[in-house]
């Protein structure tokens, strides 16, 4: 357990320090007082930062805040008039603290956030050379060397690719359908058994034609934020997508052919994702449809793993799936991998790519596991707390077979994302064939241009030009967020009070 004992200054950055405190002590504990329990006691105020090992002193603070210089891990905390140059300070003092008392660095430094690549471009698109933003993002985050020349190379891979179509005069569109066969073992995304709720499919549907509707009367509103817009790129999600039936899958296609203009479209995807709802009949769907992309997700190649982490389908449904896609004519498809794994070494690993390797996907994401808090793995007690997990050094081992992989299969990273609680402080990167990069993951992960969520679960993200605001890519902006109804239960009686939210967030001409 960690103590953190901060006072009413630093306690504005408590999530800053608690996350790299977690990202050096994976699953951690943390108390606010001085517990006898603490193994570790973090003592912060406006003027200086301390760690103190339990073994070595117990701080004198009388009132659970730091009052000076008590032990031998100490640091001067500096703090200006900015928020944000306060949360890079206090995140430098305490990384310095923690890697002198640990003598461990993290691949990603002090960098806690989602975007790395975005702050890569952000430095590149005001007018800094690589060796200028590579020198920046050593010296003020102490990102590793690896992992800042991943960063730039996705960063420039990025800008290649967008300039297929003009971004910023378009839109994309998320679509949620949020059933699944079964719940996976790690998994916090919003989805229902699709056993329980198949007879409500049809008023599901239904909703989401009406939310489509109203999208699409915003773009056609001169008063609406959306006005004018093209609809640039589509990708349905989950959940499990196919796990409705196949007649259920080509009503909703067709519900987005009658709502939406399609005209401008650029790219199209389903993410199939579990192998055990994919069949010869859905594929013929998809086909029919106009879909090219999807993903056929194994997450791992080794049967024990399949049972363990609840997949419920076997290798032999991943083969199967994977190659009456091919079949099907699908020549752009994806596979996501996660690495790290409870029980899963790195032998496994290899396992795992080697046949994928056979396979020969058309793009590969490969995730490091990340636990949230809604994953069956923190949820069900202690019931998954013997399970082995990655340690630093086996998940960058991990990382680097999942990278030689993609070298051997001629795939080139071209989008990353990070996540809270990573195995081994690592990451997840996009790997994909020139030509069949997934314009939606880049457009949604770097914040290009509106990102419009349809159905339970979803986010939008209105990206709203702006005269005053930073620049980014030539382009002044700022972005607005609305959440939709995550729970269905609340999703589908509520969907009327939904509707008249949504409709303002998508009216205004401005925020």
């Amino acid at each position: 357990m960690i103590a953190l004992l901060l006072d009413e200054t630093l306690a504005k950055y408590e999530q800053d320090i608690r996350e790299i405190l977690m990202a050096f002590f994976p699953g951690e504990k943390f108390c606010y007082e001085k517990k006898p329990e603490a193994g570790l006691f973090v003592c912060a105020d406006a003027v200086h930062m301390e760690l103190i090992p339990k073994e070595t002193a117990a701080c004198p603070a009388t009132n659970d805040t730091c009052s000076g210089s008590c032990g031998q891990y100490h640091a001067p905390v500096s703090l200006t008039d900015s928020r944000r140059e306060n949360k890079t300070r206090v995140k430098q003092a305490l990384y310095s603290l923690l890697h002198a008392l640990t003598g461990e660095t993290l691949p990603w430094g002090t960098l806690t956030g989602i975007r790395p690549v975005k702050l890569a471009e952000g430095m590149l698109s005001g007018g800094l050379s690589d060796e200028e933003t590579e020198k920046r993002l050593q010296d003020i985050y102490y990102i590793s060397e690896e992992k800042r020349k991943l960063m730039l190379s996705i960063a420039h891979r990025e800008r290649e690719v967008l300039h297929r179509i003009d971004y910023r005069s378009g839109m994309s569109l998320y679509i949620g359908i949020p059933f699944c066969p079964t719940t996976c073992m790690y998994c916090s995304f919003t989805s229902y058994p699709i056993a329980k709720w198949e007879n409500r499919i049809g008023e599901y549907l239904g909703c989401l034609r009406e939310e489509l509707r109203q999208l699409r009367t915003a773009q056609q509103d001169p008063e609406s934020a959306l006005y004018g817009k093209a609809l640039q790129t589509i990708y349905i999600g989950g959940g499990t997508p196919t796990s409705i039936s196949a007649e259920a899958l080509s009503e909703l296609l067709g519900i987005v052919e009658e709502t939406m203009d399609l005209s401008a479209l650029a790219e199209y995807t389903v993410e199939a994702g579990r192998p055990d709802s994919i069949t010869p009949e859905k594929l013929r769907v998809l086909k029919a449809h106009g879909i090219g992309r999807i993903s056929i997700n194994p997450q791992t190649m080794n049967q024990k793993t399949l049972d363990l982490i609840g997949r419920r389908h076997s290798v032999e449904d991943v083969k199967r799936a994977f190659f009456e896609a091919r079949e099907a004519g699908f020549d752009n498809i994806n596979m996501d991998l996660i690495l790290g794994l409870p029980e899963e070494s790195v032998e496994d690993v290899r396992h795992t790519l080697s046949e994928i390797e056979r396979m020969r996907p058309d793009s590969l994401t490969v995730h490091a596991l990340a636990v949230k808090r809604a994953a069956r793995l923190n949820t069900e007690g202690n019931a998954w707390a013997h399970l082995a997990r990655a340690g630093k050094e086996e998940a960058a081992e991990m990382g680097a077979l999942s990278q030689e992989t993609a070298r051997n299969l001629g795939l080139e990273p071209y989008y990353l994302y990070r996540q809270k609680n990573m195995a081994g402080n690592q990451e997840n990167v996009g790997y994909a064939e020139p030509g069949k990069e997934n314009l939606y993951n880049i457009l949604m992960m770097e914040e290009k241009h509106t990102v419009i969520g349809c159905g339970a679960g979803s986010s939008s993200k209105l990206v709203v030009a702006n005269d005053d605001a930073a620049l980014h890519d030539g382009n002044a902006f700022w972005v607005e967020r609305f959440e939709n109804i995550k729970n269905i239960s609340e999703y589908l009686p509520r969907f009327g009070e939904l509707m008249t939210k949504k409709s303002s967030f998508l009216s205004e001409e401005t925020k």
